[in-house]
Protein backbone atom coordinates (compact mmCIF):
# COMPACT_ATOMS: atom_id res chain seq x y z
CA UNK A 1 0.00 0.00 0.00
CA UNK A 2 0.88 3.09 -0.56
CA UNK A 3 1.77 5.85 2.00
CA UNK A 4 -0.98 8.80 2.26
CA UNK A 5 0.77 12.21 1.25
CA UNK A 6 0.40 12.91 5.33
CA UNK A 7 3.21 10.55 6.11
CA UNK A 8 5.49 11.26 3.34
CA UNK A 9 8.73 12.80 4.01
CA UNK A 10 8.72 16.47 2.74
CA UNK A 11 12.24 17.12 2.30
CA UNK A 12 14.73 14.75 0.63
CA UNK A 13 18.44 15.49 1.07
CA UNK A 14 21.01 13.78 -1.74
CA UNK A 15 24.54 13.43 -1.36
CA UNK A 16 27.05 13.36 -3.98
CA UNK A 17 28.22 10.09 -2.73
CA UNK A 18 24.86 8.42 -3.13
CA UNK A 19 23.19 9.15 0.26
CA UNK A 20 19.99 10.20 0.84
CA UNK A 21 18.85 11.30 4.12
CA UNK A 22 14.71 12.53 4.25
CA UNK A 23 12.50 14.77 7.09
CA UNK A 24 9.83 17.15 6.84
CA UNK A 25 10.34 20.66 4.62
CA UNK A 26 9.97 23.92 6.75
CA UNK A 27 11.03 27.48 5.13
CA UNK A 28 10.94 28.32 1.50
CA UNK A 29 9.79 25.08 -1.37
CA UNK A 30 12.38 24.40 -3.98
CA UNK A 31 15.52 23.17 -4.48
CA UNK A 32 19.11 23.93 -3.87
CA UNK A 33 22.82 22.89 -4.30
CA UNK A 34 25.31 23.84 -2.23
CA UNK A 35 28.58 22.27 -0.09
CA UNK A 36 27.85 20.71 3.26
CA UNK A 37 29.23 21.70 6.82
CA UNK A 38 27.87 21.59 10.33
CA UNK A 39 28.34 23.94 13.33
CA UNK A 40 28.39 23.41 16.55
CA UNK A 41 27.26 26.26 18.22
CA UNK A 42 24.38 26.07 20.82
CA UNK A 43 23.08 29.77 20.18
CA UNK A 44 22.80 32.28 17.38
CA UNK A 45 21.39 30.63 14.57
CA UNK A 46 20.23 33.28 13.25
CA UNK A 47 23.22 34.68 13.42
CA UNK A 48 24.68 31.90 11.35
CA UNK A 49 22.02 31.97 8.63
CA UNK A 50 23.06 35.48 8.02
CA UNK A 51 26.44 35.70 7.99
CA UNK A 52 27.70 35.71 4.40
CA UNK A 53 31.31 33.61 5.11
CA UNK A 54 28.31 30.61 4.82
CA UNK A 55 27.33 31.84 0.91
CA UNK A 56 27.29 28.61 -0.92
CA UNK A 57 26.78 26.29 1.96
CA UNK A 58 23.78 24.45 3.87
CA UNK A 59 24.36 24.50 7.38
CA UNK A 60 23.63 21.58 9.49
CA UNK A 61 23.04 22.39 13.41
CA UNK A 62 24.40 19.90 15.80
CA UNK A 63 22.22 21.48 18.57
CA UNK A 64 19.16 20.26 18.12
CA UNK A 65 16.80 23.27 19.59
CA UNK A 66 17.08 25.33 16.75
CA UNK A 67 14.24 28.02 16.50
CA UNK A 68 13.22 28.02 19.81
CA UNK A 69 14.08 31.76 20.33
CA UNK A 70 12.50 33.20 16.69
CA UNK A 71 14.08 35.77 15.18
CA UNK A 72 14.44 39.46 15.04
CA UNK A 73 15.87 41.97 12.61
CA UNK A 74 18.27 43.14 15.27
CA UNK A 75 20.26 39.84 15.38
CA UNK A 76 21.01 40.13 11.30
CA UNK A 77 24.42 39.80 10.32
CA UNK A 78 23.50 41.32 6.85
CA UNK A 79 20.16 42.09 5.04
CA UNK A 80 18.82 38.34 4.12
CA UNK A 81 20.21 34.80 4.72
CA UNK A 82 23.19 33.83 3.01
CA UNK A 83 23.42 30.50 3.76
CA UNK A 84 21.43 28.29 1.23
CA UNK A 85 19.97 26.56 3.80
CA UNK A 86 19.50 24.65 6.91
CA UNK A 87 19.31 21.17 8.41
CA UNK A 88 17.95 20.33 12.06
CA UNK A 89 17.04 17.57 13.99
CA UNK A 90 14.23 18.33 15.57
CA UNK A 91 11.57 20.58 13.83
CA UNK A 92 11.22 24.43 15.11
CA UNK A 93 8.79 25.21 18.02
CA UNK A 94 6.92 28.25 18.47
CA UNK A 95 9.03 30.51 19.74
CA UNK A 96 9.35 31.75 23.07
CA UNK A 97 11.41 35.04 23.45
CA UNK A 98 10.48 38.34 24.34
CA UNK A 99 12.67 40.03 21.68
CA UNK A 100 10.70 37.46 18.75
CA UNK A 101 9.38 39.05 15.98
CA UNK A 102 8.44 36.22 13.83
CA UNK A 103 9.03 32.68 14.06
CA UNK A 104 11.82 31.06 11.95
CA UNK A 105 10.22 29.05 9.46
CA UNK A 106 8.39 32.06 8.40
CA UNK A 107 11.71 34.00 8.11
CA UNK A 108 12.93 31.11 6.04
CA UNK A 109 10.03 30.86 3.94
CA UNK A 110 9.66 34.58 3.29
CA UNK A 111 13.39 34.41 2.24
CA UNK A 112 13.59 32.00 -0.19
CA UNK A 113 15.60 29.56 2.32
CA UNK A 114 15.16 26.24 2.36
CA UNK A 115 14.65 23.64 5.46
CA UNK A 116 14.69 20.35 6.55
CA UNK A 117 13.61 19.23 10.30
CA UNK A 118 13.75 15.48 11.52
CA UNK A 119 16.81 14.22 10.72
CA UNK A 120 19.64 12.17 12.38
CA UNK A 121 21.36 14.97 12.40
CA UNK A 122 25.09 12.91 14.44
CA UNK A 123 24.71 10.42 11.76
CA UNK A 124 25.40 13.64 9.15
CA UNK A 125 27.87 15.53 11.16
CA UNK A 126 29.84 12.21 11.12
CA UNK A 127 29.34 11.70 7.42
CA UNK A 128 30.64 15.26 6.72
CA UNK A 129 33.16 14.80 9.77
CA UNK A 130 34.80 11.45 8.02
CA UNK A 131 34.67 11.98 4.27
CA UNK A 132 35.29 16.15 4.27
CA UNK A 133 32.26 18.14 3.48
CA UNK A 134 29.94 17.23 0.49
CA UNK A 135 28.45 18.51 -2.27
CA UNK A 136 24.74 18.21 -1.86
CA UNK A 137 21.06 19.02 -3.13
CA UNK A 138 18.42 19.92 -0.66
CA UNK A 139 14.90 19.69 -2.16
CA UNK A 140 11.61 20.99 -0.14
CA UNK A 141 8.18 19.26 -1.54
CA UNK A 142 5.19 19.77 0.77
CA UNK A 143 3.93 16.92 -1.61
CA UNK A 144 6.88 14.29 -1.06
CA UNK A 145 7.47 14.40 -4.61
CA UNK A 146 10.66 13.95 -5.51
CA UNK A 147 13.71 12.95 -8.62
CA UNK A 148 16.29 11.20 -6.77
CA UNK A 149 17.99 10.86 -9.81
CA UNK A 150 17.86 14.48 -10.52
CA UNK A 151 18.89 15.69 -6.94
CA UNK A 152 21.86 13.03 -7.44
CA UNK A 153 22.79 14.48 -10.69
CA UNK A 154 22.49 18.30 -9.41
CA UNK A 155 24.83 17.52 -6.07
CA UNK A 156 27.34 16.07 -8.25
CA UNK A 157 27.45 18.54 -10.86
CA UNK A 158 27.96 21.38 -8.08
CA UNK A 159 31.75 22.55 -9.10
CA UNK A 160 32.51 23.18 -4.84
CA UNK A 161 34.00 25.91 -2.96
CA UNK A 162 37.86 25.71 -4.53
CA UNK A 163 38.46 28.31 -7.25
CA UNK A 164 35.34 30.18 -6.79
CA UNK A 165 35.44 33.93 -5.16
CA UNK A 166 32.18 34.51 -3.58
CA UNK A 167 33.26 37.69 -2.25
CA UNK A 168 31.50 39.57 -5.36
CA UNK A 169 28.06 38.08 -4.46
CA UNK A 170 28.11 39.27 -0.92
CA UNK A 171 29.92 42.58 -0.90
CA UNK A 172 28.23 45.81 -0.50
CA UNK A 173 27.46 47.48 -4.02
CA UNK A 174 28.86 50.84 -2.71
CA UNK A 175 30.86 52.56 -0.03
CA UNK A 176 28.90 54.19 3.26
CA UNK A 177 29.83 54.76 6.32
CA UNK A 178 28.79 52.83 9.85
CA UNK A 179 28.86 54.55 13.32
CA UNK A 180 26.53 51.92 14.91
CA UNK A 181 28.03 50.20 18.19
CA UNK A 182 27.76 46.81 19.83
CA UNK A 183 24.21 46.22 21.60
CA UNK A 184 23.90 47.17 25.49
CA UNK A 185 21.58 47.44 27.71
CA UNK A 186 18.84 49.06 27.97
CA UNK A 187 19.31 50.83 24.84
CA UNK A 188 20.42 48.52 22.36
CA UNK A 189 22.36 49.86 19.28
CA UNK A 190 23.89 52.96 20.04
CA UNK A 191 25.57 55.48 17.50
CA UNK A 192 29.03 56.34 17.73
CA UNK A 193 29.23 60.43 18.30
CA UNK A 194 33.04 60.91 19.34
CA UNK A 195 35.04 58.40 16.82
CA UNK A 196 39.35 58.96 17.19
CA UNK A 197 39.98 56.95 14.27
CA UNK A 198 39.45 56.87 10.48
CA UNK A 199 38.78 53.29 9.51
CA UNK A 200 38.46 51.77 5.85
CA UNK A 201 37.17 48.62 6.42
CA UNK A 202 37.14 46.31 3.18
CA UNK A 203 33.83 44.48 2.87
CA UNK A 204 34.00 41.14 1.76
CA UNK A 205 31.22 39.97 3.57
CA UNK A 206 31.75 42.27 6.57
CA UNK A 207 29.48 40.68 8.96
CA UNK A 208 26.91 43.98 10.82
CA UNK A 209 28.79 42.76 14.77
CA UNK A 210 32.50 43.72 13.55
CA UNK A 211 31.34 47.17 12.19
CA UNK A 212 29.75 48.02 15.44
CA UNK A 213 32.98 46.38 17.27
CA UNK A 214 35.26 48.89 15.37
CA UNK A 215 32.91 51.53 15.98
CA UNK A 216 32.74 50.70 19.55
CA UNK A 217 36.85 50.42 19.71
CA UNK A 218 36.37 54.56 18.92
CA UNK A 219 36.68 54.13 14.75
CA UNK A 220 34.84 56.15 12.08
CA UNK A 221 34.36 53.14 9.83
CA UNK A 222 34.02 53.91 6.00
CA UNK A 223 33.22 50.51 4.05
CA UNK A 224 34.31 50.01 0.66
CA UNK A 225 33.76 46.79 -1.54
CA UNK A 226 35.70 43.95 -2.39
CA UNK A 227 37.27 45.44 -5.17
CA UNK A 228 38.21 48.66 -3.62
CA UNK A 229 41.86 49.67 -5.29
CA UNK A 230 44.29 51.01 -3.30
CA UNK A 231 43.55 54.64 -4.71
CA UNK A 232 39.88 54.02 -3.10
CA UNK A 233 41.30 53.12 -0.07
CA UNK A 234 43.71 55.70 0.44
CA UNK A 235 41.26 58.53 -1.01
CA UNK A 236 39.68 58.16 2.47
CA UNK A 237 42.79 58.88 4.29
CA UNK A 238 42.47 56.56 6.89
CA UNK A 239 43.78 55.82 10.14
CA UNK A 240 44.08 52.28 9.75
CA UNK A 241 42.59 49.31 7.15
CA UNK A 242 40.53 46.41 8.34
CA UNK A 243 40.22 43.51 6.09
CA UNK A 244 36.73 41.85 6.84
CA UNK A 245 35.32 37.76 7.13
CA UNK A 246 33.97 36.75 4.11
CA UNK A 247 33.20 33.81 1.84
CA UNK A 248 34.87 31.33 -1.17
CA UNK A 249 38.55 30.56 -2.31
CA UNK A 250 40.65 33.02 -0.53
CA UNK A 251 42.82 32.57 -4.14
CA UNK A 252 40.02 33.59 -6.03
CA UNK A 253 39.15 36.38 -3.97
CA UNK A 254 43.22 37.00 -3.77
CA UNK A 255 43.21 37.73 -7.57
CA UNK A 256 41.99 41.15 -7.12
CA UNK A 257 42.57 42.01 -3.25
CA UNK A 258 46.08 40.77 -2.75
CA UNK A 259 47.08 43.33 -5.15
CA UNK A 260 45.52 46.42 -3.09
CA UNK A 261 46.76 45.12 0.34
CA UNK A 262 50.50 44.84 -1.32
CA UNK A 263 50.72 48.42 -2.32
CA UNK A 264 49.30 49.17 1.26
CA UNK A 265 51.85 47.24 2.87
CA UNK A 266 54.52 48.91 0.67
CA UNK A 267 53.57 52.52 0.29
CA UNK A 268 52.28 52.87 3.97
CA UNK A 269 52.68 52.38 7.11
CA UNK A 270 49.14 52.34 8.07
CA UNK A 271 48.02 49.70 11.25
CA UNK A 272 46.06 46.69 9.30
CA UNK A 273 43.77 43.89 11.12
CA UNK A 274 42.29 41.17 9.44
CA UNK A 275 39.38 38.70 10.66
CA UNK A 276 38.91 34.93 8.46
CA UNK A 277 38.62 35.97 4.91
CA UNK A 278 40.76 39.05 5.33
CA UNK A 279 43.40 36.95 7.44
CA UNK A 280 43.69 34.54 4.31
CA UNK A 281 43.92 37.81 2.51
CA UNK A 282 46.81 38.94 4.12
CA UNK A 283 48.45 36.06 4.32
CA UNK A 284 48.32 35.58 0.39
CA UNK A 285 49.64 39.39 0.41
CA UNK A 286 52.32 38.53 2.72
CA UNK A 287 53.44 35.56 0.39
CA UNK A 288 52.18 32.48 2.18
CA UNK A 289 49.52 29.86 0.69
CA UNK A 290 46.11 28.76 1.54
CA UNK A 291 44.77 25.01 1.41
CA UNK A 292 40.72 23.58 1.56
CA UNK A 293 40.71 22.32 5.29
CA UNK A 294 38.40 18.43 5.22
CA UNK A 295 35.28 20.01 7.08
CA UNK A 296 36.70 23.61 8.41
CA UNK A 297 35.42 24.61 11.20
CA UNK A 298 32.21 25.79 12.23
CA UNK A 299 31.26 26.62 16.05
CA UNK A 300 31.28 28.82 18.50
CA UNK A 301 33.74 26.66 21.08
CA UNK A 302 36.92 26.19 19.55
CA UNK A 303 40.38 26.88 21.75
CA UNK A 304 43.01 28.89 20.02
CA UNK A 305 46.44 29.23 21.50
CA UNK A 306 48.19 32.70 21.26
CA UNK A 307 51.60 31.87 21.10
CA UNK A 308 52.67 35.68 22.54
CA UNK A 309 50.88 35.22 26.09
CA UNK A 310 50.15 31.82 26.34
CA UNK A 311 46.73 31.86 26.68
CA UNK A 312 44.02 29.85 25.36
CA UNK A 313 41.07 31.60 24.04
CA UNK A 314 37.92 30.34 23.74
CA UNK A 315 36.59 31.24 20.11
CA UNK A 316 33.75 31.15 17.49
CA UNK A 317 35.13 30.39 14.00
CA UNK A 318 33.06 29.89 10.48
CA UNK A 319 35.85 29.05 7.53
CA UNK A 320 36.52 26.47 5.18
CA UNK A 321 40.28 27.19 4.11
CA UNK A 322 43.12 28.00 6.20
CA UNK A 323 46.64 29.05 5.69
CA UNK A 324 49.06 26.84 5.37
CA UNK A 325 51.85 27.68 8.34
CA UNK A 326 54.67 26.35 6.51
CA UNK A 327 54.08 29.09 3.78
CA UNK A 328 54.64 31.81 5.85
CA UNK A 329 58.00 33.97 4.48
CA UNK A 330 60.51 35.08 6.60
CA UNK A 331 59.24 37.89 8.80
CA UNK A 332 55.61 36.82 9.46
CA UNK A 333 54.91 35.36 12.61
CA UNK A 334 52.53 32.63 13.56
CA UNK A 335 50.92 34.38 16.52
CA UNK A 336 47.90 31.45 16.92
CA UNK A 337 46.61 28.07 16.19
CA UNK A 338 43.84 25.71 17.01
CA UNK A 339 44.13 23.43 19.37
CA UNK A 340 41.74 21.36 17.63
CA UNK A 341 43.94 20.56 14.95
CA UNK A 342 46.85 22.79 15.16
CA UNK A 343 46.00 24.77 11.91
CA UNK A 344 47.07 28.38 11.81
CA UNK A 345 44.81 31.26 13.22
CA UNK A 346 46.85 34.12 13.48
CA UNK A 347 49.89 35.78 12.18
CA UNK A 348 51.63 39.03 12.25
CA UNK A 349 54.64 40.79 10.94
CA UNK A 350 57.62 40.90 13.15
CA UNK A 351 58.02 44.83 12.88
CA UNK A 352 54.82 46.60 11.96
CA UNK A 353 51.40 47.03 13.21
CA UNK A 354 50.22 44.41 10.76
CA UNK A 355 48.23 41.13 12.05
CA UNK A 356 45.12 38.94 11.57
CA UNK A 357 43.24 36.16 12.90
CA UNK A 358 41.02 33.08 11.41
CA UNK A 359 38.84 32.91 14.22
CA UNK A 360 36.01 35.79 14.65
CA UNK A 361 36.82 38.08 17.83
CA UNK A 362 33.36 39.95 17.52
CA UNK A 363 31.84 35.92 18.17
CA UNK A 364 28.01 36.82 17.28
CA UNK A 365 27.12 34.03 18.32
CA UNK A 366 29.98 32.70 21.28
CA UNK A 367 32.32 33.87 23.49
CA UNK A 368 34.02 36.98 23.55
CA UNK A 369 37.55 36.25 24.86
CA UNK A 370 39.44 37.64 21.87
CA UNK A 371 37.67 41.12 21.51
CA UNK A 372 41.00 42.64 22.98
CA UNK A 373 42.18 42.60 19.55
CA UNK A 374 39.66 45.42 18.31
CA UNK A 375 41.21 47.19 21.09
CA UNK A 376 44.84 46.37 19.83
CA UNK A 377 44.04 48.07 16.50
CA UNK A 378 42.48 50.82 17.92
CA UNK A 379 45.89 51.38 20.25
CA UNK A 380 48.40 50.68 17.07
CA UNK A 381 46.67 53.68 15.14
CA UNK A 382 46.91 56.00 18.29
CA UNK A 383 50.63 54.92 18.39
CA UNK A 384 51.01 55.61 15.16
CA UNK A 385 49.06 59.38 15.80
CA UNK A 386 51.34 60.27 18.33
Amino acid sequence: MQPSASDRPTACLALADGTLFYGAGFGATGQTVAELCFNTAMTGYQEIMTDPSYAGQIVTFTFPHIGNVGVNPEDDETGDPVAEGMIVKWMPTDPSNWRAAQDLDAWLASRGRIAMGGVDTRRLTRAIRNAGAPHVALAHDPEGNFDVEALLAAARAFSGLEGLDLAKKVTCAQSYRWNEMRWAWPDGYAPQTDPKYKVVAVDYGAKRNILRCLASAGCDVTVLPATATYEDVMAHEPDGVFLSNGPGDPAATGAYAVPMIQQVLSETSLPVFGICLGHQMLALALGAQTIKMNHGHHGANHPVKDHDTGKVEITSMNHGFAVDAQTLPAGVIETHTSLFDGSNCGIRMAERPVWSVQHHPEASPGPQDSYYLFERFAKAMADRAA
